[in-house]
């Protein structure tokens, strides 16, 4: 438990009187009564009523609390593969004009840059050329077939007719895809309208994570142009080493903070646990969604987490009210004394064995029985234990 400090205790001095012969009764019984005294006060520590306001000392009973055993864990924060995207161009053609920077917001389908180039024009009005052809073709072909069915037409010419309205519907088909992937639309072009631009649309809902591209650069269909990322689903991806795998599994319960803001807790519950390990080093993925999403978790960010793999009911302390000596562990009891001429703090130690620490709470399980009422000091206790043994030290002498 890092926050529990560790001290070796001195060992217990009995102090020795030694009364000289020539001594009275009087007192020998004085010094008998003070070693007494010093026997009685040696593992306590007292406090002054205002030592105890200034150290803000916190005294209560011991809780019964809920606490978590855990594992630790470590990883980073991740989308779905869905839920990013990298835009490229369909065609090749020239920047015209870019919509966006790194870090707007954006829509899918909305538009992110225009494209120019002849080759888009040149598709647009073989485009049209060949769809005017398909019509002519369609009526012929249509006549032909008609006069070969009432066995008036050459079944010849019927082919022949058949065969070129075929290759020209699958002719205007394959470009009408073309173009529709281009985001045109088909039905202005066979009216006779030409873009001179394409428009590139964002696949996905998200935020422009990057922008790859310069006005007037020329971009071939592979390169990236855009990248979108939707944080939507940002999750935890946490890495569990083999020793612990047997130890998670779906439904969980994870504690995580990211390095650039660790003073902030946030919770997720682990929703799927991989199948297979990572050889280097031997790990586990596991996958929690976080509760609730803050604006400032981005994809990337490594993050320190704590995975809940037990709750039971405990009596409880916090950190800052227990401390180790050697290999044991300390916590005081608190006593009020209020005597006629003076009123003070009484501390005493108790030695515990501990269980799990969650969340600055710390199990403790009593070697002997509290009588009921008693108080603990909630904090300080590194202070109290150096305390008593300062007083140790001084009736040594």
């Amino acid at each position: 438990m890092k926050r529990i400090l560790n001290y070796s205790i001195a060992l217990m001095l009995i102090p020795i009187f030694l009364s000289s012969c020539g001594e009275s009764s009087t007192s020998e019984e004085h010094h008998h009564d003070h070693g007494e005294h010093e026997d009685e006060n040696s593992e306590e520590v007292h406090l002054s009523n205002e030592q105890f306001s200034t150290m803000d000392m916190k005294v209560n009973s011991l809780e019964m609390r809920n606490l978590s055993d855990y594992i630790e864990a470590n990883g980073q924060l991740e989308v779905p593969p869905q839920n990013e995207a990298i835009v490229t161009a369909i065609i090749g053609g020239n920047v015209k004009s870019i919509k966006v920077v790194e870090g707007d917001k954006v829509s899918k389908g909305q538009v992110l840059a225009y494209l120019s180039h002849p080759d888009i024009i040149n598709l647009q009005t073989e485009y049209a050329a060949d769809w005017n052809q398909l019509n002519y073709l369609t009526s012929d072909y249509e006549r032909q077939k008609k006069l070969y069915d009432e066995n008036v037409g050459s079944g010849k010419e019927f082919q022949k007719v058949k065969a070129e309205y075929l290759s020209m519907k699958s002719r205007v088909a394959g470009k009408d895809l073309q173009l529709r992937l281009l985001g045109l639309s088909v039905s202005k072009i066979q009216n006779g309208e030409v873009f001179a631009n394409i428009p590139v649309k964002s696949p996905i809902s998200g935020h422009i994570r990057l922008v790859e591209v310069k006005m007037g650069q020329y971009v071939r269909p592979e390169k990236d142009m855009f990248e979108i990322v939707n944080i939507d689903e940002i999750h935890a991806d946490l890495m569990v080493f083999e020793k612990d795998m047997h130890k998670v599994k779906k439904g969980q319960k994870v504690r995580f903070s990211v390095q650039s803001n660790k003073d902030e807790e946030l919770e997720a519950v682990i929703y799927s646990v991989g199948k297979a390990f990572e050889e280097e080093p031997k790990a586990l993925h596991l996958h929690a969604e976080i509760v609730k999403k803050k604006g400032y978790l981005i994809p990337g960010m490594y993050i320190s987490a704590q995975i809940s793999i037990s709750d039971k009911e405990s009596l409880s302390i916090p950190e800052a009210g227990l401390v180790k000596e050697g290999e044991k562990y300390f916590m005081f009891s608190a006593e009020k004394h209020d005597d006629s001429d003076v009123s003070e703090w009484g501390f005493k130690p108790i030695e515990v064995k501990i269980g799990v620490t969650d969340n600055g709470w710390v199990e403790v399980r009593l070697l002997e029985p509290l009588e009921e009422g008693t108080q603990v000091a909630f904090n300080n206790a590194y202070y109290l234990m150096a305390e008593m043994k300062k007083g140790e030290a001084e009736h040594t002498h």
